[in-house]
């Protein structure tokens, strides 16, 4: 009976370390074996060189604190939130594209990016500077879930889509190029009824990716969007001031997002929906960047860092800061790879057991 006693748990110690190592290889991070991503220019992190768009950011002074200072079309000095995301998880430090023919599908297993600057979670945004709509990166999504099942077999390819981190940011442009800034939706929808008609097409996102396996989903809200510098310098009321018509609308969709994260963990089966809180985070940089180490958080680093953005900072590589390190932003829009650390910070430091 002795022998027999030892003999099972040695059966039973065999199999959790067949686990432990399982899981070690499948991915780090509990587990986590990758991280794939959905969204706008805060996490393309170079989609958009491979189709016909003005939406690039693939030249200096892009990209001029990458691995090798190379300008991979991430819309910052460096590394996005998403890239230290997967960093901390324990994959590569920076998640390829989805449209970029160098990586193979055995690269793309543990971690994507489908994201394409200037999209929106309205398909009239993305058309406005020709990006791939929300709509076509699901679709891009259920491709790679096939050449998964290809490359890797039915059961890895089933591990890595159920227990992949999800990471949707997507929003900013809906609001700034299509609503507030130039209302091209403003004839159509009252602002109530926009935010309503966007939150609707963030549960439709969602439920996508957990109709084709997804279960665990960081859905980010959104950034103040009267402070980013662009909206501080064309504020009409008060020039150099944030815009706080705009950072209220922000709040008002955010809210939207928190009640819409609860419906759907009700709803869809086994789903871990989770609101990442970037308009909190953000607001405590820019009002006392000091205490971040930051010594600018009104302008940009790239140009006179009011009003330049893509092309616009590429005009005069020159006229870029010394230190990007030094500032909340990299160009009048977009966040600095140092500002992007924070907000990563952000999407690790919730409730799930992800990072756990």
């Amino acid at each position: 009976m002795s022998s027999r006693r030892h003999g099972m748990k040695a059966v039973v110690v065999v199999v959790v370390i067949a686990h432990v190592l399982l899981c070690h290889v499948a991915g780090g991070g509990g587990g986590v074996p990758a991280v794939i991503v959905f969204g706008d220019s805060t996490a393309d992190t170079g989609n958009n060189n491979f189709i016909q768009t003005m939406a690039r950011g693939n030249y200096p002074p892009y990209g001029r604190d990458f691995a090798g200072g190379v300008a991979t079309g991430r819309f910052s000095n460096g590394r996005l939130a998403a890239d230290f995301v997967s960093e901390a998880l324990g994959l590569p430090p920076a998640v390829p594209p989805y449209l970029d023919p160098s990586h193979s599908i055995h690269q793309l297993a543990s971690g994507v990016s489908f994201a394409s600057a200037g999209t929106g979670l309205d398909n009239i945004t993305a058309q406005i500077l020709s990006a791939m709509t929300l709509s076509q990166q699901i679709d891009h999504f259920r491709q790679y879930k096939e050449k998964l099942r290809w490359a890797k077999g039915e059961a890895a390819a089933h591990h890595i889509i159920s227990q992949a981190l999800y990471i949707l940011s997507v929003g900013t442009s809906d609001f700034l190029h299509n609503y507030l800034v130039f209302p091209i939706r403003g004839n159509r929808f009252t602002l109530p009824r926009y935010e309503a008609y966007l939150a609707g097409a963030a549960a439709g996102a969602v439920r996508a990716v957990h109709g084709l396996g997804g279960r665990r989903v960081k859905l980010a809200g959104l950034p103040p969007l009267g402070c980013l510098p662009v909206e501080r310098t064309i504020n009409p009321d008060r020039p150099g001031d944030c815009n706080e018509m705009y950072n209220m609308v922000a709040l008002s969709f955010n809210a939207r997002l928190k009640r819409l994260i609860g419906r759907l963990n009700w709803e869809l089966p086994g789903a871990q929906v989770e609101y990442v809180d970037q308009y909190s985070i953000l607001s405590a940089i820019i009002a006392k960047p000091w205490e971040y180490g930051f010594g600018n958080s009104m302008q940009g680093c790239c140009g006179t860092g009011f009003v330049e953005t893509g092309i616009l900072c590429a005009l005069d590589d020159a006229l870029a800061c010394d230190d990007a390190d030094k500032y909340v932003f990299f160009d009048a829009v977009h966040p600095s790879e140092r500002a992007y650390k924070i907000i990563a910070d952000a999407f690790i430091n919730t409730t799930s057991p992800v990072f756990h």
